[in-house]
Order: C-alpha cells, then structure tokens, then sequence
C-alpha cells in the first residue's frame, strides 16, 4: 500500500507539471464559463425548471470530447515513448498498480477541474444578489444529482482515455483514438435513437437504454437514481483498466 501510495504521488505530479493539463483546465473553465453565461441568459427570458448549472451540465458530452484526451494521452504512450515506463517496470510495482495510479491522478484531475465550476453560481450570486430569491438559481437536488452523474461517468471516459494511451507510443494519435472511441460512445449511442428497430431486436433498444448516457443524464437531473449507471461505468471502468494493464505488460515484455 505504501509502495502504491508514492507512485499515485509521482503520477498526480506528473500531472501538475504536464503542460496538457493546463491546457484542458484553460479550456475547460472558459468554455463552460461562457456557457453558464449562456445559461443565466436563457433562465432570465423564459420560465425553467432546471437550475442555470444543472442546465449547463447538459453539455457535458462537449468538453469530455477534448479534456479526457488532453489529461490522458501523456500517461502510458509518452512514457513508453521516453522509456520511463519500462524503468518503472522494474520497480517493485505491478503493471496493474501503474495503470491504476495514472487512472486516479487523472481522475483527480477531472473531478477537480468540474468542481472548480461551483464557482460560477458563487461569483453570479456576488454580482447578482436579486438572483438569491429565484429558487431556480441554485436548486440543490438538482446540481447534486448532475454532478454524481458526472462524476460516475468520467471513471469510464478516464478509463477509455487511459486504454488508448496504452495502444500507441505517440501522444497526438493517442489523444485522437481517445477522442473516437468517445465520440462513439456518447454521440453514437445517442444517436442510436433515432432510428427505430423491430420489436424481434427489442433486446437491443434495452441494451441501448442501459448504455446512453443522455438518457441517464435526464433520469439524474429528474432526481431519478438509479443502480444500474453507477454499475455500468464504474464495471466497465474496471474491464478496461485490467485490459489496459495486460496490454502494457505484454508490450513491455
């Protein structure tokens, strides 16, 4: 446990030097700036029964599509790249170890830099103090529930980002199978919707419901929880980190 410990250690600052770090965080914080910004506008016009940071989290899908390439690309295909992960190697470590110390510092990353967005609705209300008296502005059960949606989700968009790290030794393709595989995921899933099947592939549209993340996202800001979201990210998660952690120890053999 020690031993794991000082590696999650190396691994998170790793990530505090990583200049893509910065860059997903810059981007990150501006974007959805601009989009509560969007939000507040909206709320202002027209009755809703969403909150403005509860609404903004919508878009979740957006920002996923270019932070979780950006945290993760470095982690496996740059060290395998420079040599270091074949050092670390030797340490007294497992492979499974290593790529679960880069999952959590990547993590850490991502649920802080979601965190950070509180602080939208903290300046609004300083600038803004009529919007205190609008139940709307800040309703709690709905920010809880968007952000443990968040939060569920990003272990397995984390876990993609670090799967595809292991499959190149070049951090820009790394950073674009990232992007693919979670294009797929989110956006072609989604669109799955839209076309209808038979009723002898209903089996497939229950399947499709588990897996659509815009549909679990809808049930959790209705403040409708459920097991089964938690279940499939975290579990996949997990299966994508073990064939992470089999495929950069047979490419280091």
């Amino acid at each position: 446990m020690k031993k794991f410990l000082i590696l999650l250690k190396y691994q998170i600052w790793q990530m505090v030097i990583s200049p893509s770090t910065y860059i997903a965080g810059i981007l990150f914080l501006g974007f959805m700036g601009v989009v509560y910004l969007f939000s507040l506008i909206d709320i202002s016009r027209m009755a809703s029964a969403k909150a403005p940071i509860a609404d903004f989290l919508s878009i979740f899908w957006v920002p996923v599509l270019f932070m979780v390439p950006l945290l993760t690309m470095r982690t496996l295909a740059d060290e395998r790249r420079s040599g270091t992960l074949e050092a670390m190697m030797t340490t007294p470590v497992s492979t499974w170890q290593i790529v679960f110390a880069k999952f959590l510092a990547c993590y850490f990353f991502y649920i802080l830099l979601w965190v950070m967005t509180i602080i939208y609705p903290i300046v609004s209300l300083f600038y803004l103090p009529q919007l205190a008296s609008d139940s709307r502005f800040f309703d709690v059960g709905q920010i809880v529930s968007g952000y443990v949606f968040i939060f569920a989700s990003g272990a397995m968009y984390i876990a993609v980002g670090i799967f595809a790290s292991a499959m190149t030794r070049t951090t820009l393709v790394a950073g674009m199978l990232s992007f693919c595989i979670l294009f797929l995921i989110i956006i072609g899933v989604g669109l799955l919707s839209k076309f209808p099947l038979p009723e002898s592939m209903a089996w497939i549209s229950a399947l499709h419901e588990y897996v659509q993340s815009f549909k679990q996202f809808d049930d959790f800001i209705s403040l409708l929880w459920d097991t089964r979201p938690f279940f499939f990210y975290f579990s996949t998660a997990i299966v994508l980190l073990a064939i992470t952690s089999l495929v950069t120890e047979s490419r280091n053999k």
